[in-house]
């Protein structure tokens, strides 16, 4: 299929009907990214399952999270890129079929070897978000960009809750091999509909893929990752876990410098001077960590015994029932974020959200001593999640010409996991560093991760508001070449982070 021009391929998504063919193009994304996110989170819950029944040490188990992390966030931009280049289906295609593969591998895995390869091989899958976000916006008529897409990111924080929610039934009453044979359904099911319901989008960036930049940001990444992800199992002073952290910054220094000399970057680095593009990836860093940080936090509480005072002594089935209020409201928040940005942009869902989860982790920091404290909590951090996830994609959209959507939305999709990454391993340092002769967390330690990740939302609702207003984003995006631009959003006056 030869090249067609970005301009020309534009035509047909600009004139706002849309393509033939598209009408269960949206389901079948939603499918992949479903079973994506939820291989991410299901595992976590059932770590020490997986160690006893392996014969290894919870320590090295944890090598199934952090395996999936690296592949994911190294994977990701190289695929959008080349989603961007060769053909968004294919690309698609080709992840969709990794990820069969690498659940197929995980469901029979003999041993810990084994199931690390598969996890990698489900990690690479990452790209998924960034490609679907493209296809949304070269297929579908521009008036359905925005609610599309809040369903799609949406489903992103659905699917990790949905992962934590149903590990404890299934690892209980079937084993750990089913928490890979359940969502292979959904990945098969996705993979065929990529293959016979879907149309290759015709907006290409033709090009080389940038070989070097992409070696440079795997060792950037998987050292920060690594340092970041072990720190607190090796010892955070350690040479081996300051070694990665150093050089995992310097390597990311390297890169930028890099991709700024080559004619073809992997990631087009002066993107990131543009406020819509930086602002929004503060966030997803600062909502990756506050997501993460509930996943570890609720349930953990709801686990402990209640002969200390403050646990409530519930089995993992029933804490992970805790955190259906929260997916639920991500569901519907999602799509709502999307007509919210329809009318008045993504800025104002944006705040809204993140001030949200502000709210969602202040409650319990104040008092987790009832129940309903925590289902309230989970109940607010849900709305502002959902809200804000939906609100980060289409604040990227509508900043980058739609050429880059890959690259930019697959930079977006790295802020949030290298923020989750950061998120567990502070939340679990803040957890382990107040505990009782028993080696139990104490009150303490409860509150002040519930503070710290508020804290970290603050950082969040500040970089929402440092995102240009909905009529100055537009003049911007004119003239940088954006022009698939929704209708002029309705203006609201929020207040100006200085910058």
């Amino acid at each position: 299929m030869p090249h067609t021009t970005t301009e020309a391929a534009l035509a047909a998504s600009t004139t706002g009907t849309g393509r033939p063919g598209t009408r269960f193009l949206v389901l079948y994304l939603s499918l992949g990214g479903l079973a994506f996110a939820v291989l991410q989170s299901l595992v976590a819950p059932a770590l020490p399952v997986l160690a006893s029944d392996l014969g290894v040490s919870t320590a090295d188990a944890s090598w199934i999270l952090t395996a999936y992390l690296l592949a994911a966030s190294v994977l990701t931009p190289i695929l959008g890129r080349l989603g961007d280049m060769v053909g968004k289906r294919r690309v698609l295609i080709g992840v969709l079929a990794a990820l069969a593969v690498g659940t197929l591998v995980a469901a029979l895995a003999p041993n810990l070897g084994v199931l690390i390869v598969a996890r990698v091989l489900q990690g690479s899958a990452g790209a998924i978000l960034p490609l679907s976000i493209g296809m949304v916006r070269d297929e579908l008529p521009r008036e359905k960009v925005s609610v599309t897409v809040g369903l799609l990111s949406a489903i992103f924080g659905v699917g990790a809750g949905v992962g934590i929610v149903a590990a404890g039934p299934i690892v209980e009453n079937l084993s750990w091999h089913w928490l890979f044979w359940l969502p292979l359904v959904l990945v098969v099911i996705a993979l065929l509909g990529a293959i016979f319901g879907m149309k290759e989008s015709p907006v290409r960036t033709p090009g080389r893929l940038d070989t070097v930049g992409a070696s440079i940001l795997t060792v950037g990444l998987v050292s920060l990752l690594l340092a970041i992800s072990k720190g607190q199992a090796w010892g955070w002073f350690e040479t081996k876990t300051t070694t990665l952290f150093l050089l995992g910054v310097v390597a990311l220094v390297a890169f930028v410098l890099v991709e700024l000399r080559v004619s073809q970057p992997l990631i087009d680095v002066r993107l990131l001077k543009n406020r819509g593009v930086w602002a929004t990836d503060l966030v997803a860093l600062a909502l990756g960590f506050a997501m993460f940080g509930t996943f570890l936090l609720v349930p953990t509480l709801l686990e402990l015994p209640t002969a200390l005072g403050f646990g409530f002594g519930k089995t993992v089935s029933q804490a992970g029932l805790f955190l259906l209020p929260t997916v639920l409201m991500m569901v519907v928040f999602g799509p709502l974020s999307g007509m919210l940005d329809r009318k008045f942009g993504p800025k104002v869902p944006l705040f809204l959200g993140t001030s949200f989860v502000v709210l969602g982790f202040a409650l319990p920091a104040v008092a987790h001593d009832q129940l309903w404290h925590i289902v309230a909590s989970g109940l607010i951090t849900g709305a502002g999640i959902g809200l804000a996830f939906a609100a980060m994609a289409n604040a990227i959209i509508e900043s980058v010409p739609a050429a880059q959507t890959g690259e930019a939305t697959g930079v977006n999709a790295i802020a949030r996991t290298i923020g989750s990454s950061i998120g567990t391993a502070v939340v679990a340092a803040v957890i382990t560093s107040q505990s009782t002769p028993e080696g139990l967390p104490t009150n303490q330690a409860f509150t002040a991760g519930f503070w710290v990740c508020a804290g970290v939302a603050v950082l969040a609702v500040v970089a929402s508001l440092a995102l240009p207003s909905a009529r100055h984003r537009r003049q911007a995006a004119l003239t940088a070449g954006v022009d698939d631009l929704p209708p002029e959003p309705v203006e609201l006056h929020l207040p100006h982070a200085h910058h």
